[in-house]
C-alpha cells in the first residue's frame, strides 16, 4: 500500500491557513499515517456516514447535502475496494485523503461532513468500528481452533501418553486429557475477546477534539446507527483513550502465550527423541544440507512470533505512559502495533487450526514413555494410604521401593510382590493393578481428572458449549 501513496506539491488546505511555510517533504513523510491507517478507510466511512445522517436529523445540515455526502462516500468505498483510490501523502491519513475525494466529487456539501467533529474523536471511533469487527474475527478463529482441539481429542481419549512436570515423567494421562488443557486455555481467551469487546463498543464522536461541540448534536443517534452500546461519556478521555487498544493486545499477547507453549511440546514431540506424532509435511520445510531434517517451522515461527506480539504491547504501554490529557500526536504510534497484533493473531490461529488437523500420533510411542520414568509411583503411594498408612509414610516408602526399582533397571510394576513387601507388610497381589497405566488412569474418574470416561464427558460438554 505504501507504494501507491503520492505526494503533492501543494499546501493541505485542510488546515495550512494559520502557518507561513509549507511543512518540509521530510517532516510529511515522517508524520504521514497514511501509508497504514488506509485499512480504516471502510469504517471511516461508515462513521461518515452515521455522523451526516445525524447532522441532517438535527438540521445542522441540509437533507440534500447529507443525501449528496452518503452517496459520495459510497461512490468512494467502491474506488478503495476496487484498487481505484489515490492515496496522498500531503493529506497526511485516511480521513483528510476520503474527505478531499469527497469534496471534489460534491463540492461544498463534502466540506460541510466535518461540522461538529474532529479528526480526534473521528480516528478513535474508526479504531474501535475496526477493532470490534476483528475481536468478532478473533473470536471465529479461537473456535475453529478450538474444534480442532477437539476433534483430536476425540480420537485419542484413551491414548496413554506421560503426564510431565519440571519436562519429567510425572504421572500416566490421555492424550486427549492433555489437549483438552489447551481447549480450556483458549476458551478463557475466548471470553476474554468477549469482555473486551465491551469495552470497545462505546461511540467517542462527538467529543470532538477534547471539549465537546456547541452544535446540538445527538450522540446516543449516531452510537445506535453504529451498533455500539453506548457512547464515551467524558470528552477528554474519549478522544485520548487507548485502553480498549491495551486491552486488545494484552489478550492477544496471552493466546499467543497459549499458543507457544503448544508449539514447544509439538517441536519436542515430533522430534525422534519423543516420536509422539508426526506434523503434515505441509507445515514444515527441509533443511539445505541436511536431506533427513524435517523442521516444524510453523511451532517454531509460532513461538518466535509470540514475542512480536509481547513487543507491541509493550510499545503500547510505553506510547501511553507519559501522555497528558487529552489528544497527541503520540497517539498515531498505536495504530502499526495494533495493526500487526491483529495480522499475526489472526494468521496464526488460521494456521494452527489446519495444522491441528494434519497430526498423527504414534499411540505405541507415547505408551512406551509413559511406562518409563515410575509414572505410577503416586498410584503406589494412594494404595498405601487406602490401606491405611499416613501419606508421608507412604510417601517415604514408595521412594525407597522406586530406589530399589532403579538400582535393578526394573519398573516398580516389574518387582515381585515380596520386594514390594519388603517395603511395606500392607502390599498384597492386588497391587498390581494399582501399577498399571490403565489402573493409573482410571483411579482419576472425577470431574477435571484424566479417567477416559471423564476426558469423553470433557470433550461432550465442549462440544455442547461450542454449539
Amino acid at each position: 500500500m505504501t507504494e501507491k501513496v503520492n505526494s503533492l506539491n501543494k499546501k493541505d488546505t485542510s488546515w495550512s491557513g494559520r502557518f507561513n511555510e509549507p511543512v518540509a517533504e521530510l517532516v510529511k513523510k515522517y508524520t504521514a499515517s497514511v501509508g497504514f491507517d488506509y485499512r480504516l478507510a471502510p469504517y471511516d466511512i461508515q462513521g461518515s456516514i452515521a455522523h451526516a445522517r445525524m447532522l441532517s436529523e438535527r438540521s445542522i445540515i441540509s437533507r440534500q447535502d447529507f443525501a449528496a455526502i452518503e452517496k459520495g462516500l459510497q461512490e468512494i468505498a467502491q474506488e478503495i475496494e476496487a484498487g481505484q483510490f489515490e492515496w496522498l501523502l500531503d493529506l497526511e491519513d485516511v480521513h483528510l485523503n476520503i474527505e478531499k475525494r469527497l469534496t471534489d466529487k460534491i463540492g461544498d456539501a463534502g466540506k460541510r461532513l466535518h461540522t461538529g467533529r474532529s479528526r480526534n474523536d473521528q480516528v478513535a471511533t474508526d479504531v474501535r468500528l475496526w477493532l470490534r469487527a476483528t475481536a468478532d474475527q478473533v473470536v471465529a478463529g479461537l473456535h475453529q481452533l478450538q474444534g480442532s482441539l477437539l476433534d483430536l481429542a476425540e480420537k485419542h481419549y484413551d491414548t496413554v501418553m506421560p503426564g510431565f512436570t519440571h519436562l519429567q515423567v510425572a504421572q500416566p494421562v490421555t492424550f486427549g486429557h492433555h489437549l483438552m488443557a489447551y481447549y480450556e486455555m483458549l476458551k478463557r481467551d475466548a471470553a476474554r475477546f468477549v469482555d473486551c469487546r465491551k469495552r470497545i463498543n462505546r461511540l467517542p464522536l462527538g467529543a470532538a477534539a477534547l471539549a465537546g461541540t456547541s452544535y446540538p448534536i445527538d450522540r446516543e443517534m449516531v452510537a445506535k446507527n453504529l451498533g455500539f452500546d453506548g457512547v464515551c461519556e467524558n470528552s477528554l478521555d474519549a478522544v485520548s483513550d487507548r485502553d480498549f487498544a491495551i486491552e486488545f493486545t494484552f489478550a492477544s499477547s496471552l493466546v499467543m502465550t497459549h499458543l507457544s507453549r503448544l508449539s514447544e511440546e509439538l517441536i519436542l514431540w515430533s522430534s525422534p527423541r519423543f516420536a509422539f506424532i508426526d506434523i503434515a509435511d505441509r507445515f514444515c520445510t527441509g533443511s539445505s544440507i541436511m536431506p533427513q531434517k524435517k523442521n516444524p517451522d510453523v511451532p517454531e515461527l509460532v513461538r518466535g512470533k509470540t514475542g512480536r506480539v509481547y513487543g507491541h504491547l509493550t510499545a503500547l504501554l510505553t506510547l501511553m505512559k507519559g501522555q497528558p490529557l487529552a489528544y497527541n500526536k503520540d497517539n498515531q504510534e498505536d495504530k502499526e502495533p495494533l495493526f500487526d497484533t491483529v495480522d499475526t493473531l489472526l494468521v496464526t490461529l488460521e494456521i494452527y487450526a489446519d495444522m491441528m488437523r494434519g497430526i498423527t500420533v504414534n499411540k505405541e510411542n507415547m505408551r512406551q514413555a509413559a511406562s518409563e520414568g515410575f509414572a505410577t509411583a503416586t498410584d503406589l503411594a494412594d494404595y498405601l494410604v487406602k490401606k491405611g498408612m499416613p501419606f508421608r509414610d507412604a510417601h517415604e516408602v514408595v521412594a525407597l521401593a522406586v530406589r530399589h526399582a532403579v538400582e535393578q533397571n526394573v519398573d516398580l510394576s516389574d518387582l515381585p510382590l515380596a520386594s514390594l513387601q519388603k517395603f511395606a507388610a500392607e502390599i498384597s497381589d492386588d497391587v498390581y493393578a494399582v501399577l498399571t497405566l490403565e489402573g493409573s488412569l482410571q483411579s482419576r474418574n472425577h470431574i477435571g481428572g484424566t479417567a477416559p470416561v471423564q476426558v469423553k464427558a470433557a470433550i461432550a460438554r465442549a462440544k455442547k458449549e461450542m454449539g
